[in-house]
């Protein structure tokens, strides 16, 4: 009895392990056989890869002679005499991992944590023999990482918790290498009751004694070419025959895009005008709208059923019921406005100013889901004539410059596409630099915010009140990982100065420093930059573009930074920001809201500190 209460015991642990993790066993292609052996294993903490597994060294045992990196020539091979069967339910093995971090934190616990230095550069074949960590070694160990690691990221949790986590296997799983045909396969795992992530090792056919253990560095990749640039930090590949150069992407990739935001497209409505006596009511969960709207004409109301202007934080994504239940509604959003204010769509509607390349105004930019082989190709290019290489990695859709990555390694940038999907922009390496009396020349970045009254005709506004973001340490084109050089968004930072300049003390600031560019030029070239991104975007009907939704309004913030190019300002565009975050706008200039709605929602902006640029 007492065994047979130990065996229902268990199966109630395994029952409880399946209903908690079956999703993410499936999702890793482990096989059902397993699961069982695998909650035993994790949950007794059997590592028992050492008694079937062993690590052969090549003959030229440390490194091979035709792989400069240095790689060492290791492989893992069956040693047990019976070898493996793949119809064995045990034959499943746990891989512990010998670093996990986030990228950001990857310099500090090299020079911090104890033996973490010497192990890795002893797992990457990089020579280290000493004791205290050394600048050099560090460096060679953060661009050879690459090579090694793995990754995956938390789908709960804050945006921050929500940032990939990359890891590197022990010895023993760090040099399993590639096959396109491989004998095993291998998939991370993150036990949630243990709070512990390991690598899962199963075999895909059975293995004899000295049969080596492989597995494909990019499973389930089936484009060829992509399968071969995905592979090339391990294997060299000539892209002479891949084009560079990106145009728009086909209509079905917008066509996806608002099959996958579930967005329902409005019905034609009719254009109404308020009647100028008319009080309206707004409906917001803002508090800053809430806070600070004060403007007479409008009224907040707590019942959004008898609201006349709905102003909402989260994306609508019903627009076909709201058009036919209450088409005079006014709202703060357009249908199909993720074409500006998500990265990889805004540099695929940028296209449609000159037809094809990036206009001047946005860094050269390439979709790493779509566009990678055309990206190593322009990387390579670029290689050969000399020319600066440093680009920056951003996710699609994360803010505050969260999982953001700025390097000169191809291998880092070609690794980014398996964590959260990105697009790489070239990092801009002759900023314009704002001389902070206290620290010296730094990054700058400005924000505009714009109005869009409606898309059919194009009415767009620019407030000319605009926001500045400084960095807080010189500018120079290396340390990529000195979060205050190279970044500018302070606010969110803890412990970390944000230098407050307000625009109309800015403007003499810059102009002394910089008497050859009257502000007003400057400003100029940013409209003309704005006009043309908002003609793009709304020369086609939605989805394609934004829609023309009569009852749509919308504020967007707009990012960008000035570079140098031939001794001219040339404005970039960095990113445009859904319902943004307004807490210093109402801090500094307590009418921020209600020009915003005049604006928008009456004919009253010659009130108002606007400037209309179509």
């Amino acid at each position: 009895t007492a065994q047979g209460f130990s065996n229902y015991q268990l199966d109630e642990e395994f029952r409880a392990f399946v209903e908690v993790h079956a999703g993410a066993l499936q999702s890793s292609g482990i096989p059902q056989t397993y699961w069982r052996s695998l909650h035993h294993k994790i949950t007794n903490e059997i590592y028992d890869a050492g008694e079937v597994f062993g690590i052969m060294h090549g003959e030229n045992a440390e490194k091979k002679k035709d792989n400069p990196g240095g790689v060492i020539s290791c492989k893992v091979v069956v040693t047990r005499e019976s070898g493996l069967q793949a119809s064995d339910p045990t034959s499943v093995f746990l891989v512990d991992h010998a670093w996990t971090y986030r990228v950001d934190h990857a310099r500090q616990q090299l020079e911090e944590i104890p033996g973490l230095l010497p192990r890795m550069a002893s797992l990457m074949g990089v020579d280290f023999h000493g004791e205290a960590p050394d600048p050099d070694t560090v460096e060679l160990v953060m661009e050879r990482m690459w090579k090694y690691n793995q990754t995956y990221h938390l789908s709960q949790g804050s945006a921050e918790e929500k940032v990939p986590v990359w890891y590197i296997m022990d010895e023993f799983g760090s040099q399993v290498q590639h096959s396109d045909q491989p004998s095993c396969s291998m998939a991370p795992f993150f036990y949630i009751q243990g709070q512990l992530p390991y690598t899962v090792l199963w075999p895909l056919q059975d293995l004899q004694e000295g049969d080596e253990v492989t597995r494909d560095y990019t499973y389930g990749e089936t484009n060829p070419l992509v399968r071969q640039c995905r592979l090339l930090p391990w294997i060299p590949v000539d892209l002479e025959g891949v084009s560079s150069s990106t145009t728009e992407p086909p209509d079905s990739y917008y066509e996806t895009i608002v099959r996958e935001n579930k967005e329902q497209l409005p019905v034609e409505v009719q254009a109404f005008t308020v009647p100028n006596d008319k009080i309206l009511k707004v409906y917001s969960e803002m508090s800053q709208v809430t806070n600070n709207l004060t403007h007479p004409r409008f009224q907040l109301t707590e019942e959004e059923e008898e609201a006349d202007i709905i102003w909402g934080y989260n994306h609508i994504k019903d627009y076909t019921k709201l058009s036919e239940e209450r088409p005079h509604v006014m709202l703060n959003q357009f249908p199909c406005e993720s074409i500006v204010t998500v990265k990889d769509c805004l540099a695929a509607v940028a296209r449609r100013v000159k037809g094809g390349p990036a206009p001047d105004w946005l860094p050269e930019t390439f979709n790493l889901q779509t566009e990678l082989p055309q990206f190593i190709r322009n990387y390579q290019l670029r290689q050969q004539r000399g020319e600066d290489n440093h680009w920056i990695c951003k996710p699609w859709n994360l803010a505050r410059s969260l999982d953001t990555h700025i390097t000169n390694n191809l291998d880092y940038i070609i690794r980014q596409r398996e964590s959260t999907p990105k697009v790489v922009c070239k990092y801009l390496e002759d900023p314009v630099l704002f001389n902070r009396e206290e620290v010296g020349m730094v990054k700058f970045d400005i924000r505009y915010m714009l109005m869009l009254r409606s898309v059919q005709p194009l009415r767009l506004y620019a407030y000319n009140v605009f926001w500045l973001r400084f960095a807080n340490r010189p500018f120079s084109l290396d340390h990529f990982d000195d979060y205050q050089k190279h970044f500018t968004v302070m606010n969110y930072a803890e412990g970390v100065e944000l230098k407050q300049v307000h625009y109309d003390e800015f403007i003499p600031m810059f102009e002394k420093q910089y008497p050859q560019y009257p502000w007003k030029e400057v400003e100029a070239d940013l409209f003309k930059a704005f006009k043309e991104l908002f003609q793009a975007a709304s020369s086609r009907p939605a989805p394609y573009g934004i829609s023309s939704y009569p009852s749509s309004r919308a504020i967007y913030a707009v990012d960008l930074m000035l570079k140098w190019s031939e001794r001219v300002m040339q404005p970039q565009i960095l990113e445009l920001n859904f319902s943004p975050d307004c807490a210093r706008a109402c801090l500094y200039h307590p009418s921020f809201y209600n020009h915003m709605f005049q604006t928008l929602f009456l004919d009253q902006p010659e009130d108002c500190p606007v400037t209309q640029i179509v």
